[in-house]
C-alpha cells in the first residue's frame, strides 16, 4: 500500500461515510448505526498499515503527501506521519469504533445525525494528527469543534447549552491566539509548512510572544490549570459516547500541539518559560486531584481525574526544555518526552474505560450521583472486575498503563529537581484517594437500595468493549516496550531539536 494515499483515505473515508449515513436519515436508525459502525471499523483496518508500514529507523514524516491547495498564500493539503502521530492516529479509529459500540442504544433521536457526527469528528482528529501545513492543521483543529458542540448540545444533559457554548468559547477563543501566530510567521517566511517554520530565524522577543499564542491555544485543548474549568462542565453533560472521545482522544491535541509547534519553533521561549508550565502543571496535578476528591458526581470525578493526568502531559514536555538548558541532559529529555507521549496513549484508554463504566451504570439507573449507588458489586459482579480494574489503572498501579508513563515523567522530573519529582508523585496518592473512594461507595457494601438490586450484570456488547479497552490498558502496562520504539526515532529528533537550539 506504499502508493496510496493513506492518510487521506484515513480522513476522508470517516467523512464520506458521515455523509452517507446522514443520507440514510432518521427513519433507517439501525441501518444508520450499522453503516456507521462499518465505516468505523474500516477506518481502524485502514489504520493499521500505518503499523506495518512503519519504518522505525526513520524520524522523519512517512506516508507523505503534499498538493498546492491556495497557491497564492502558499498554502499546502500536506500530510504526513511519525511515531507520534501514528499512535494517536490508531487510537483514534480504536476508540472511535469503541465508542460507537458502546452507544448502541444510548440515543433514540436523530440517531442518523448522532452517529455521523462522530464519523465527521474521527476524520477531523486524523487531520490534525497528519497535518503537515499550518493552516491545514489550524482548519482540522477548528473543524472537529463543531461536531463535538453538536453532540454535547443536541444530546446532551439538561445543562447542554451552557456546557457545548462554554467548551465552544473556550477552546475556540484560545485557538485565535495560534492564528494570529501562524499569520505572523507566514509573513515573516511566507510559508505555512511545518517543515520551513521550524527553520525560521526568530528573535528572543518573537519567540516569546509566539510562545504564548501556542501555550494558550494548547493549554484550554489539555485542558491545563487555570482553564480547565470548561471540561467537567462539557464532561457531565456529554452523552457516554462523548465523553469518550473527548477525554480519549481530543485533550491530546493539546499535548500533541506543544510537540509539533512550541517545541520545534520558539524552542528559545520554551528554555526560558518552561517554569511557567512546570509550575501551572504541578498546580494541576495535585489542586485539581484534590477537586475531584470531594465530588459527589462520578463524571465529574472522572472529569477532574483526566485533568489532574494530563498534567503529567505538559509536565513531561517542559521538563524536556528545562533539562536540556540547565544540564544538557539529553537522556532526560527523551524519557519526559517518552513519558508525555505515553501518558497520553495510556490516558486514552484508562479515561474512556472508565467513562464507558459510568455509561453502563447511567444507561441502568439514569443517575450519576454517588449516593444512589451502592454494593453494586453483589449484582454485577463482571462489571465490577472491570470498573476495579480501570480504578487501579486510574490510579497508577505498576502493570497497568496509569503507572508507566507518569514513572516515566516522575523520573525525568527528579532529574530536574528531586522536590518537582515529589509534588508529581503525589498525585499517586491523590488519585488512589478518590479512586479508591469511588470504588468502595459505588461497588461494595450491601446493595443500597432496591434500584441497585435489580441491576443487571454487563451484555456482550458491553464487555467487548471494556474488554478491549482493558486489553489496552494491561499490555501497555506489561510491555510498553513496542509502543516505546515506534515514537523513539520522533522523540529522539525533538529532543536533539531542543540540544541543537540550546542558548
Amino acid at each position: 500500500m506504499s502508493n496510496w494515499p493513506l492518510l487521506s483515505i484515513l480522513i476522508w473515508l470517516p467523512i464520506l461515510g458521515g455523509a452517507l449515513v446522514l443520507a440514510l436519515g432518521n427513519r433507517r436508525a439501525s441501518a444508520a448505526r450499522w453503516v456507521a459502525l462499518g465505516v468505523a471499523l474500516l477506518t481502524f483496518l485502514a489504520s493499521l498499515p500505518l503499523l506495518t508500514g512503519f519504518d522505525f529507523a526513520n524520524p522523519g514524516m512517512q506516508f507523505a503527501e503534499k498538493r498546492a491547495w491556495v497557491p497564492t498564500f502558499n498554502i499546502w493539503y500536506a500530510l504526513g506521519a511519525d511515531g507520534i502521530s501514528v499512535a494517536l492516529i490508531v487510537l483514534t479509529t480504536l476508540t472511535t469504533v469503541l465508542a460507537l459500540i458502546g452507544a448502541w442504544s444510548a440515543v433514540e433521536k436523530r440517531v442518523s445525525q448522532y452517529v455521523a457526527a462522530f464519523l465527521f469528528l474521527e476524520g477531523l482528529m486524523i487531520g490534525v494528527f497528519c497535518a503537515l501545513d499550518a493552516i491545514l492543521f489550524y482548519v482540522f483543529f477548528e473543524g472537529m469543534l463543531i461536531p463535538m458542540f453538536l453532540i454535547i448540545g443536541v444530546w446532551g444533559g439538561p445543562r447542554r447549552i451552557y456546557a457545548s457554548i462554554k467548551f465552544f468559547l473556550y477552546t475556540f477563543l484560545g485557538s485565535v491566539f495560534m492564528l494570529i501566530g501562524l499569520i505572523y510567521l507566514y509573513l515573516k517566511g511566507g510559508s505555512f509548512q511545518l517543515a520551513d517554520l521550524y527553520t525560521l530565524p526568530l528573535s528572543a522577543k518573537e519567540q516569546t510572544w509566539l510562545f504564548f499564542a501556542f501555550l494558550i491555544a494548547f493549554a484550554v485543548k489539555v485542558p491545563m490549570f487555570p482553564v480547565h474549568t470548561w471540561l467537567p462542565d462539557a464532561h457531565v453533560e456529554a452523552p457516554t459516547a462523548g465523553s469518550v472521545i473527548l477525554a480519549a482522544i481530543m485533550l491530546k491535541i493539546g499535548g500533541y500541539g506543544f510537540l509539533r509547534f512550541s517545541l520545534p519553533i520558539v524552542p528559545d521561549a520554551g528554555f526560558e518559560w518552561a517554569w511557567l508550565v512546570i509550575l501551572l502543571s504541578l498546580i494541576g496535578v495535585v489542586y485539581v486531584g484534590l477537586v475531584a476528591l470531594v465530588q459527589d458526581d462520578m463524571k465529574k470525578l472522572i472529569a477532574y481525574s483526566s485533568v489532574s493526568h494530563m498534567g503529567f502531559v505538559t509536565l513531561g514536555i517542559f521538563i524536556a526544555f528545562s533539562l536540556v538548558r540547565d544540564y544538557g541532559n539529553l537522556d532526560g529529555a527523551r524519557l519526559g518526552l517518552q513519558g508525555a507521549m505515553v501518558q497520553m496513549i495510556s490516558h486514552g484508554f484508562v479515561s474512556g474505560a472508565m467513562f464507558s463504566c459510568v455509561g453502563v451504570l447511567y444507561d441502568r439507573m439514569h443517575t450519576r450521583m454517588i449516593k444512589d449507588y451502592g454494593g453494586v458489586a453483589n449484582v454485577m459482579p463482571w462489571f465490577a472486575v472491570f470498573f476495579v480494574l480501570f480504578g487501579m489503572a486510574n490510579s497508577g498501579l505498576p502493570g497497568t498503563s496509569g503507572f508507566v508513563g507518569e514513572f516515566m515523567v516522575i523520573v525525568a522530573s527528579f532529574q530536574k529537581h528531586p522536590l518537582i519529582a515529589l509534588v508529581a508523585a503525589l498525585t499517586l496518592i491523590i488519585g488512589a484517594a478518590y479512586t479508591l473512594w469511588l470504588i468502595k461507595r459505588v461497588m461494595y457494601g450491601e446493595v443500597a437500595n432496591s434500584h441497585v438490586a435489580e441491576l443487571k450484570d454487563i451484555n456482550g456488547r458491553e464487555a467487548l468493549v471494556l474488554g478491549v479497552f482493558a486489553i489496552g490498558v494491561l499490555v501497555l502496562g506489561v510491555y510498553p516496550k513496542p509502543l516505546v520504539d515506534l515514537m523513539e526515532p520522533s522523540i529522539a529528533n525533538l529532543a536533539m531539536q531542543l540540544a541543537n537550539s540550546k542558548l
